[in-house]
Formats: structure tokens, C-alpha cells, sequence
């Protein structure tokens, strides 16, 4: 390797949100960047700061999250990911490590995010389940979450699906895929766009949900998105059920199906 280079690493990231206050750094909390900066600072004996594909607040998880950062010392990539996961907490796993381009920005040059949301849909809760998916007690019906998902597909104004607004940029998304797939009591909803907002997601699945239970009827969906106020969606659905399961760039594409088996 060139000496005077400083390369460019990418990971491939999973971790378990339960006891995470989120993927931003903060110094007083345990979070997902600050315990993987604080392992990669011991490796490479440098100060070490990620850039992440995307942020997941506190109780979100991950199978697909994809970080860069650089180092000043050449590693033997071939043996990064294992070294590292030696140095991380049972609930965070390097996936995946390699070397990549000097300009290559895990957040830029995503070209596609999709999250996994899982719903256990049935009259009693799960022991198993309670940090994984979210208890939906009243029947979700397939056909009326669809119907009321398609008027947000495509690039729209999702102000009224944003928990907190962006300081710069607008609301405009485009959400290009909202697909279901189920196995017996347990749901996935299944999101694919270019981009999200704050808790977007989950404000999506919340509505779409009330929709499809019989709360709302399905064109609440619609009149929320065309009044681009928070207001007039649904509730936020909780944090637990929610997966950043992939990224997708040029020529790499992180997504795993969260497992739906009981």
C-alpha cells in the first residue's frame, strides 16, 4: 500500500438497539458509534470517527448498517472484521470488512436505504418477541395496508411523516417499494426509498396500520401525506420493531431479510 495514502475502510454492521441510546455519538450514553469508535481507537491506537449510512435512534436495530471511516495505519483486511468483533459487545457484529476508495462516503454515496419492520399480529404477546416486534393485538388486514400504502409511493412531501424536521434539505422523499411478507402471527413491512426522515418509518407503519385495523379508513393515509402535517398521521410506531436491513450503493447491496420465523 502507497505509505502516503490513508485508506478508506467500509464495514458492514448488525447490532441488537435494545440497549443503545441510538447510533450518534453521545459521551455520556452508550451508543452504537461510540462503542464501535472506542474499539476501532484500540486497533488502530488513532482516534477513530464513522460515518454511518444512516442514523437509528434508541431501541432501533440493524442487519445492514454501513459505516466508513479512516486510519492512518494499514490493517490486514482480511482479518479486520474478526479482530474487531473480538473488541465489541455481543450485540454489535462487523459483518463485513473491506478497503475501498478514498472518496467513498457510506452515507453520500448510498443510493438506497430500506428498512424492515416487524409486527407480531396477534391476541396475546410474545416473551420472545418483546424487543423485536411490535404487538399489534386487533387483525391486520393485508389488502387495506397495501392500499392504503400506494399514494405514498413515489417522491412526495412527507412533512407529515417526519418527527423532526430537517435543519436543511426539506421533506421531500421518494419511496419507491412498501411491500408486506407474513409467516403465520408474525408481520414484515418492508420500505425501500432513496432517503428518510426522522422516524419516518415508523410514522408510516403507524398510519398504515391504524388503516388496516379498522382505526382509519384508507384513504387517511393519502390526506395525511397531501396536509404535510404531523398532525394528521398516525401514531409513531415503537422504536423495537424497526431494522435498517440494507443499503444499496453501485456495485454492493447490504440487504438480508429480517427473519420473520417464530
Amino acid at each position: 500500500m502507497n505509505p502516503w495514502r490513508v485508506p478508506t475502510y467500509r464495514l458492514v454492521v448488525e447490532y441488537d438497539g435494545s440497549a443503545f441510546h441510538g447510533l450518534q455519538f453521545q459521551p455520556t450514553l452508550r451508543t452504537v458509534a461510540g462503542t464501535l469508535e472506542d474499539a476501532l481507537a484500540r486497533l488502530f491506537h488513532e482516534p477513530a470517527k464513522i460515518t454511518a449510512a444512516g442514523r437509528t435512534d434508541a431501541g432501533v436495530h440493524a442487519t445492514g448498517q454501513v459505516v466508513s471511516f479512516t486510519a492512518a495505519r494499514d490493517f490486514p483486511i482480511e482479518r479486520l472484521a474478526l479482530v474487531l468483533n473480538a473488541n465489541t459487545p455481543a450485540d454489535l457484529v462487523v459483518r463485513d470488512a473491506t478497503v475501498v476508495d478514498d472518496h467513498f462516503s457510506a452515507r453520500f454515496d448510498a443510493l438506497e436505504r430500506t428498512y424492515d419492520y416487524v409486527i407480531l399480529n396477534r391476541g396475546f404477546p410474545s416473551a420472545l418477541w418483546r424487543a423485536r416486534a411490535w404487538h399489534v393485538p386487533r387483525p391486520i388486514d393485508d389488502v387495506r395496508f397495501l392500499a392504503a400504502a400506494e399514494p405514498l409511493l413515489g417522491e412526495h412531501d412527507f412533512a407529515a411523516f417526519c418527527g423532526e424536521r430537517p435543519d436543511r434539505g426539506g421533506t421531500v422523499r421518494e419511496l419507491r417499494a412498501i411491500a408486506l411478507a407474513r409467516r403465520d402471527d408474525l408481520l414484515r413491512v418492508t420500505v425501500r426509498g432513496n432517503a428518510f426522515l426522522h422516524r419516518m418509518v415508523r410514522v408510516v407503519v403507524g398510519t398504515l396500520v391504524a388503516c388496516a385495523t379498522g382505526d382509519r379508513d384508507v384513504d387517511f393515509a393519502r390526506r395525511a401525506l397531501e396536509a404535510r402535517d404531523r398532525t394528521a398521521a398516525g401514531a409513531t410506531a415503537p422504536a423495537h420493531g424497526l431494522y435498517l436491513a440494507g443499503v444499496r450503493y453501485d456495485d454492493f447491496d447490504t440487504y438480508r431479510p429480517t427473519d420473520v420465523a417464530p
